[in-house]
């Protein structure tokens, strides 16, 4: 029976390491689609860009190794399948049960480790991704002069620089233009023949060394005094922040809750549900004095709204005023309510998608039987709606679950519920009967010039 084993899980491995290479590439792909627009023209260095992709595999590989582990489950059962070895298998005695132990068995472990890296890995590597994008946010864009146009005033403030040529393998600068409005009691207007551009090695000031220039400062307060000076080469260094890529302090940025593990989760749900129970005591104590003040005005009226003379018009203030009370101690209510219901959601979520690589196996392994075919393609067309159906039920699910509509442990776990019933009704039908799928039906959608003779008559 260990050869057995043996002989199914190597079938197994191999294209779930396959299958978690390709997902992965899938997702990385399309990050890197989405951010391209956020990244380019940055100036961000290779090393940067590198640990950023790093940190975003973390949440890659907890997608990505469920979903290998039931194109791997298709795979394995569907070679198993087509090479006819299931039906000796079965001819020796060995259930179907028996088969997928072993695949199970390492469900099981990809489970416990996906859970350890949802708790100890995970929330950093988001922390960090956080981190990092938004340091790239602030980084401005890498500063460049257009020919006949003046430059962006938010680059650097102060100037506004005019080039009448400018060299792509070079910083050389051809007619430059510069307006200085850093003093407001002088205009200063820098012209140069030619010129070159770059920043300090801290990326702090931009430095323009220009050549066979005048400088031109006219006063705002005197328009008689003028001055003009000619110069063979002139240095000006501008302010200029943010064209540097600066690390922000770890300290600088709270967690949220897809950055913290599920014992740190669970604290803060302990404390929001204290709040929550002391709200509600608030309220309901605030609910019996609304309706003493209805049923009783005059036995407690507040000193401060004595002052008002008339006994009913006193009591209609008091309940105005309870009212408002009532209105935000359940605002504050509701508030704590959704917190909870926000982490309640992330702390289920870190078991749920991990077990999701046990429910695979329990659906992936009568479909490759009954598809007995053991090719990516079929595995990948088979798979794609189980993810589909998957990924509905938990995004629903936590929409449900994080307007309160439904509870967090439901919504993270009926995607799991749904598709481990059906898991085990196929394993047991599987295994009771001999069942396949049909292909047949589908030829009837190829045309007919692509279908051999014998099929199309």
């Amino acid at each position: 029976m260990l050869i057995l084993s043996r002989h199914i899980l190597k079938r197994h491995v191999a294209p779930f390491l396959f299958s978690v290479f390709v997902l992965v590439f899938i997702f990385l792909l399309q990050f890197v689609m989405q951010k391209m627009d956020q990244l380019a023209g940055k100036g961000l260095s290779a090393g940067v860009i590198a640990e950023l992709i790093v940190m975003n595999l973390a949440w890659m590989l907890v997608l990505a190794v469920p979903m290998a582990v039931l194109v791997a489950t298709l795979m394995a059962f569907g070679n198993l399948s087509s090479g006819n070895e299931i039906t000796a298998m079965r001819a020796g005695g060995v259930s179907l049960y028996r088969m997928v132990a072993p695949v199970l068995l390492l469900s099981l472990i990809l489970c416990y480790l996906l859970i350890l890296f949802n708790n100890r890995v995970l929330p950093d590597a988001n922390h960090r991704a956080k981190m990092l994008m938004t340091d790239i946010y602030r980084k401005k864009p890498t500063f460049s002069l257009v020919p006949g146009l003046f430059s962006d005033p938010r680059d650097i403030q102060g100037y506004s620089i005019l080039v009448r040529k400018t060299f792509e393998q070079t910083n050389d600068l051809e007619g430059v233009t510069i307006f200085d409005y850093t003093n407001s009691a002088v205009t200063t207007t820098v012209t140069a023949d030619h010129g070159t551009v770059s920043f300090s090695p801290d990326y702090q000031k931009l430095i323009m060394d220009l050549y066979d220039g005048e400088i031109h400062e006219l006063s705002m307060t005197d328009f008689s005094r003028y001055r003009k000076i000619r110069f063979e080469k002139h240095r000006i260094a501008m302010n200029a922040e943010g064209f540097d890529f600066q690390r922000s302090q770890e300290s600088a940025f709270s967690r949220g809750d897809r950055e913290l593990s599920a014992r740190a989760m669970n604290v803060i749900v302990d404390s929001l549900r204290q709040l929550l129970d002391t709200s509600r005591a608030h309220i309901a104590a605030l609910v019996q004095q609304e309706l003493n003040a209805v049923f009783a005005p005059q036995r407690s009226i507040n000193p401060s709204l004595q002052s008002i003379g008339d006994p009913k018009t006193v009591a209609e203030a008091r309940v105005v005023s309870l009212a408002s009370a009532l209105e935000g101690e359940q605002a504050r209510a509701s508030y704590y309510g959704r917190r909870i219901h926000e982490y309640s959601v992330e702390i289920y979520k870190k078991y749920s998608i991990p077990f999701a690589c046990i429910v695979f196996v329990l659906i992936g392994a009568p479909l490759g039987i009954m598809a007995r075919r053991g090719t990516f393609g079929v595995a990948a067309s088979l798979s794609l709606g189980f993810f589909l159906l998957y990924w509905a039920c938990l995004i629903g699910g936590e929409k449900l679950a994080d307007r309160g509509y439904t509870d967090p442990w439901l919504g993270m776990w009926i995607a799991n519920i749904i598709i481990g019933l059906m898991g085990i009704y196929l394993t047991f039908r599987t295994a009771r009967e001999s069942l396949t799928i049909d292909w047949s039906y589908l030829r009837r959608f190829v045309p007919k010039q692509w279908r051999s003779e014998e099929e199309a008559a």
